[in-house]
């Protein structure tokens, strides 16, 4: 049996890839390990069309163990992850592939705590998928079954829960929001007028046939368009399952990751509420971003790529701040993983405390010229030990020298490989950038 969990969760295409009939396995493997055949899993989704077939799957295989299950309805990966950790004896499951296509789905769960579940927990899921150790998971008859439960409390929850996050109102303040037809859709809309700002929506329908299609964090330039014309103060993106967000300043620039972990941190530290004065974030942030940390008397952690690395390292040494150039934030002091519409709220709070505009309190990063392309393949399994492909980089590393650096890896959800040169001299990252490419392109194509 190989390996169903990726870097976050279970992804594949709904119906090939990722079949109900699996989806029913891990829903009772899942309830089996996490729950132990009692208690209750909490069970969100995203808007896409393939959402609820996998749903009743899910559903299906947890009561089948004697678990019960509470239908979220569309909400935000974040909002799952923190209603589970508020329940007692409960876990959790979103059903979204975040930013991937349409026809694409996936299913990540939250363990008691609301955290997303470390390898060990996922390998022992995946060992009861097979035969032998599914045969062993209880199936209880009569009142034993688990029973499902629909509630309409899980949005008044969420946002509740975010508008405790912030002192401030913003009034006064124009926000345009893109929620990509996805989870967000009701919730980031709601939450800002709530707060006082004068908000126009963008692509704010329960649409899974058009989720994240030309929008969205991953596509920001209508959201960049609808911002110079409203003459709004900021823009916000976020991706199909809302664990993401990417901004735009009053003049149009894109403000991605690094620049909002800049902005929010920066105003921690100058108040003491950055914890031991330093932020996590990946090998793919901005070289600026641990220079400009530096000046200022912080410090940045570099951990691995994913937000499942940052996650640990906040986790181990006690930091409340850490995150993704992507825009996959996480302010660990209110919740357990990364939350778009959360990091939204912080970043215009601190717009409002400090009376800046974005792009001057975000252009304190200082940025290294950075190129990034993704190669989409054929097959990335065992890309490393192509010998073109390895001279290439080994070329490209020479080539930058002291200076610089190219990292290159398979994504861990789509068909692709990720490049990404960064360095003083632009010229020389696009002329490396694209030998690399080339090759990768030639080989796996």
């Amino acid at each position: 049996m190989g390996r169903f969990f990726g870097t976050d969760g279970v992804r594949g295409v709904a119906n090939r890839d990722l079949t109900p009939e699996l989806v029913f396995q891990l829903g009772r493997a899942a309830a089996h390990v996490l729950l132990k055949g009692g208690g209750r899993m909490l069970v969100g989704r995203d808007t896409r069309l393939s959402g609820t077939m996998l749903e009743a799957a899910l559903v299906a295989g947890v009561t089948a163990t004697g678990v019960d299950v509470e239908l979220l309805g569309v909400v935000p990966t974040p909002a799952v992850a923190y209603l589970t950790g508020q329940r007692e004896n409960a876990a959790g499951a979103m059903i979204s592939a975040s930013h991937n296509p349409i026809a694409d789905n996936g299913i990540k769960f939250f363990d008691q705590e609301g955290y997303k579940l470390s390898d060990e927990i996922e390998a022992e899921i995946e060992a009861c998928l097979e035969e032998t150790a599914a045969a062993k998971i209880a199936r209880p008859t009569g009142t034993g079954v688990g029973r499902v439960f629909t509630t309409d409390r899980a949005e008044d929850e969420y946002l509740d829960f975010l508008s405790r996050t912030v002192k401030e109102r913003f009034d006064g303040l124009t926000v345009v929001v893109d929620c990509a037809y996805g989870a967000t859709y009701r919730i980031a809309p709601r939450i800002l007028e709530a707060l006082g700002a004068r908000v126009y929506a963008l692509h704010a329908e329960d649409d899974g046939s058009r989720i994240n299609v030309d929008c969205g964090s991953t596509n920001p330039e209508k959201l960049r368009r609808a911002v110079l014309e409203k003459g709004a103060q900021v823009g916000l993106a976020h991706d199909g399952d809302g664990d993401r967000v990417i901004a735009v300043d009053e003049k149009g620039e894109v403000v991605d990751g690094d620049a909002i972990m800049t902005v929010c941190g920066l105003q921690m530290l100058a108040e003491g509420r950055l914890s031991r004065r330093t932020i996590a974030a990946t090998v793919y942030s901005n070289l600026g971003l641990t220079e400009t940390f530096r000046e200022a008397g912080g410090d940045v952690l570099i951990t691995g790529n994913g937000d499942r690395w940052v996650l640990a390292a906040m986790r181990e040494n006690g930091l409340n701040l850490g995150g993704e150039q992507s825009g996959h934030i996480i302010f660990l002091e209110h919740n357990t993983t990364g939350d778009g519409v959360l990091t939204a709220l912080q970043l215009l709070s601190v717009l409002v405390r400090t009376g800046q505009p974005l792009s001057q309190l975000a252009g304190r990063l200082k940025r290294f010229p950075q190129l990034l392309e993704n190669v989409r393949v054929t097959r990335k399994e065992g890309w490393e030990e192509n010998t073109a492909i390895r001279e290439a980089i080994a070329k490209a590393k020479k080539r930058l020298g002291q200076s610089g650096r190219i990292f290159v890896r398979a994504s861990g959800t789509e068909p692709l490989i990720r490049v990404m040169v960064e360095g003083p001299d632009r010229n020389l990252l696009a002329a490396l950038l694209a030998e690399v490419t080339g090759v990768i392109d030639r080989e796996l194509s």
